[in-house]
């Protein structure tokens, strides 16, 4: 579709276009006649999560933690429960209330909450008995934030009462009044009402802005002043019972950790006490050491005493003792076993050491000693009174080596006796200390996982902590910015109402024409009934509307006319045809196609051309239609075309019935039949009288009356006549295959009643009277800039 055929459309459709939208403006002009007020408030809550203080200094940023944290937060106010709980609490004050007040709340409201309200709810309300509105008392405990001064005379004790019993009638079931106004269409109270509130984050700050509107200014702001204390509590007791109940868990683990170490530290220190170990580690590592120790030095003096028996026996075997020497040999061996028994008595009395009584007890020995060893010298002394040995050696010095030998064995063997004694004791205590050594593993082990199940709760419980400590920063919600009293209504969309209505109606209808247009399937003009018929066009007709004089009908349809007469022309010219006289077929596929008129005017312009024309018509003549059609007034209205036919036109002035060149047949077995023109006319006419040059045989419509095959068939030419306003069906279109079978190249069609913008395809632009302006308008339109440029 072109610019110009849009504006032609609009043109066309222009009244209602307008007028349409202009009554819908109308109409919502009355309807928001009064229109209802609303209110509206805000309040700004400062959350510090992103970007507010936190014990962890070196805390890295989480973007997903952040957005997860608002969500929760938002969640949490605009769920249910807290809508549940603002509404109970708003109602609670206001049930409260001793009497209304229209800033913050109408009598009108307050009255009929008041009367729909059952008496039994009266016992669920807590009231001050004998409270003033200036007691002093009540003042102290009001929110500086709240209404004070017309809420002063509830106190936050009998509130909160009135709250949590409403709040458990809500929950008992759902029958009840408060169940009911919470969940139906109560402009205050009802959730409905309470979820209008508007919850959201401001760009990427820390701040969210909570606004709600409603019609009532005071009600508006103490809704919000209940929403964010309400949502303020509920986030901080979500937040900090979750950190708690962890700061809980670890302080129990903690509390069994140690109560577990101390039980195994006990048992340590038990066991130790038991076999009075001081240090297991060192003193098992002293005895050893003692042990090895005594091992070797018994094992020195075995072999220091092994060479001494040697050596006395050699020194025994040098002497040769006489028969006088064996008694003092007795007396010697008696005083050397009284002498091994003082050393053996001397070192074990070395060994205790105890106290002074050992010492005088040593020395005693010891003297003891001394005197048995001078009277074995003396012994020595008598029995060997010569002075050398057999060898030659000196009896003395052998004696005295002999003496001291024997000394030195009693020695060593005493000590070999302490020192038996004493690996023996050594032996006991590593039997005492080996199982002890393993026990205390174990012990030790145990208070090693103890004390890592000890560190590791403690470690939990300092993080849990932090954590808690944490939170309780991060949940501390503020109101930065108190909801304020709205002293005037949002302004009015009414003007937007009125505007966006008229426009919307507008398009609506206009799109509504446009698709009107768009989805017409008529034959409409020559051009689209060539695409739906697929046949070469003859011509077309324009509508005869009765219309002003600014256009000429006359010399239009006089115009088309002669182009239908030029097709004809030229298309005996291409299909030459040997006969003197030419058949014309003239058919339509329904009634009222305008057929006859076609036919007479054809008629007409061949006869003014000096040719010989006889027109057969069927006898079952149409009837007339000139009053069919009325002219409503809603259409002159609108500015609609008048439909009605102007039948004064010359194009449709009816052909002479009693001429000689009209004759009208029956439709019989005749017509079925009919082979050529000739079989069609009547008998009284003298078929050899006059040879005419053209024949107009109009046939019946086809849809309703079988056609002559033959007639057609052996016709110069066939022309089919049809509406431009009629749908192109699925019936025609069989009928026409069928024709068009019969002779294909000598069918032709003429599409009639054609709109006048629609005969500018063909003929040009109309000539009609046009101001200057719309000339230079359409122009522009048809973007013809330069058409008046000569060249």
């Amino acid at each position: 579709m072109k610019l110009i055929d849009f504006i032609k459309l609009i043109l066309k459709h222009k009244i209602i276009l307008f007028t349409t939208p202009l009554l819908v403006a109308i109409l919502a002009i009355v309807l928001t006649t009064n229109p209802n007020y609303r209110y509206y408030s805000q309040t700004m809550l400062y959350t510090g999560i992103a970007s507010g203080s936190s014990i962890e200094m070196d805390k890295p940023f989480n973007y997903l933690a952040t957005n997860n944290a608002f969500d929760n937060l938002i969640n949490i106010i605009n769920s249910r429960e807290t809508q549940e709980e603002v509404a109970i609490r708003l109602l609670s004050k206001h049930l409260l209330l001793k009497g209304p007040n229209e800033r913050f709340l109408s009598a009108k409201v307050l009255a009929d909450l008041k009367e729909k309200m059952p008496e039994e709810l009266n016992r669920y309300l807590i009231t001050s008995n004998g409270l003033l509105a200036t007691d002093s008392v009540a003042l102290k405990n009001r929110d500086s934030t709240s209404l004070k001064f017309f809420y002063e005379n509830i106190s936050d004790e009998n509130y909160e009462k009135t709250v949590t019993n409403l709040m458990r009638l809500m929950c008992s079931d759902n029958a009840n009044f408060i169940y009911s106004l919470l969940n139906f269409e109560h402009p205050y109270y009802s959730l409905k009402a309470i979820s209008k509130l508007k919850s959201m984050r401001v760009s990427s700050s820390d701040l969210v802005k909570l606004s709600f509107e409603t019609e009532h200014p005071g009600v508006c702001q103490e809704t919000l002043i209940i929403y964010s204390k309400v949502c303020i509590r509920k986030y901080k007791d979500l937040i900090q019972k979750g950190s708690d109940a962890v700061v809980k868990y670890f302080e129990a683990q903690l509390s069994q950790s140690t109560t577990k170490l101390k039980n195994i530290e006990e048992k340590l220190l038990k066991f130790s006490q038991t076999n009075n170990i001081l240090n297991y580690y060192e003193e098992s590592k002293t005895i050893s050491n003692k042990k090895s120790d005594l091992k070797i030095e018994y094992s020195n003096m075995q072999a220091e005493l092994a060479g001494f028996e040697a050596s006395v026996k050699e020194l025994e075997e040098k002497l040769k003792v006489q028969e006088l020497v064996q008694e003092k040999s007795n007396r010697i061996i008696e005083s050397k076993k009284r002498l091994g028994k003082l050393k053996y008595a001397i070192a074990i009395s070395e060994v205790k050491k105890a106290d002074s009584t050992s010492l005088n007890n040593i020395a005693l020995l010891k003297s003891n000693v001394a005197k048995i060893q001078k009277e074995i010298k003396a012994n020595v002394g008598q029995l060997y009174a010569f002075q050398n040995s057999i060898e030659g050696v000196s009896v003395s010095s052998v004696v005295d080596e002999w003496v001291d030998k024997i000394l030195k064995i009693a020695d060593l063997k005493a000590k070999m006796k302490v020192a038996k004694a004493s690996n023996k004791q050594f032996e006991l205590q590593y039997l005492k200390y080996a199982p002890a050594g393993a026990e205390i593993t174990r012990l030790k082990r145990q208070i090693e996982v103890a004390e890592q199940e000890y560190v590791g709760a403690l470690n939990g419980l300092n993080a849990a902590k932090l954590k808690y400590q944490d939170t309780q920063l991060s949940s501390n919600l503020k109101a930065v910015d108190p909801p304020y009293f709205p002293l005037q209504p949002i302004p009015s969309k009414r003007k937007i109402i009125i505007i966006v209505s008229a426009l919307i109606s507008f398009i609506l209808l206009l799109g509504s024409i446009l698709m009107m247009e768009f989805f017409n399937e008529t034959l409409k003009n020559i051009y689209v009934a060539t695409k739906k018929l697929k046949i070469p066009a003859m011509g077309m007709l324009a509508k005869l509307y009765k219309t002003n004089k600014k256009i000429d009908m006359i010399g239009i349809q006089d115009r088309l006319m002669e182009l239908i007469m030029q097709n004809f022309k030229h298309t005996f010219k291409t299909n030459k045809t040997s006969r003197e006289t030419i058949v014309v077929v003239m058919f339509s596929m329904q009634q009222e196609e305008g057929k006859t008129v076609v036919v007479n005017n054809i008629a007409r312009k061949l006869k003014n051309a000096g040719k010989s024309v006889l027109v057969l018509n069927h006898s079952a003549i149409e009837k007339d239609n000139t009053n069919s059609i009325k002219y409503s007034r809603l259409s002159k209205f609108l500015g609609y075309r008048d439909p009605r036919n102007d039948y004064k036109h010359p194009f449709l002035k009816e052909t002479l019935n009693d001429s000689k060149d009209f004759c009208t047949y029956k439709i019989d077995n005749d017509f079925f039949n009919a082979k050529s023109y000739e079989d069609l006319v009547p008998s009284y006419i003298n078929k050899s009288q006059e040879l005419f040059d053209f024949v107009l045989i109009e046939l019946p419509n086809v849809l309703e009356v079988n056609y002559p095959e033959d007639l057609i068939s052996n016709s110069d030419l066939s022309v089919l006549i049809c509406r431009s306003n009629r749908l192109w069906s699925k019936a025609d279109d069989n009928i026409l295959k069928n024709i068009k079978e019969l002779i294909p190249s000598k069918l032709r069609f003429i599409i009639n009643g054609v709109e006048l913008n629609e005969i500018e395809a063909l003929l040009g632009e109309l000539s009609k009277y046009r101001s200057k302006i719309r000339q230079k308008i359409k122009k522009i339109l048809d973007l013809q800039f330069y058409s008046e440029n000569q060249i």
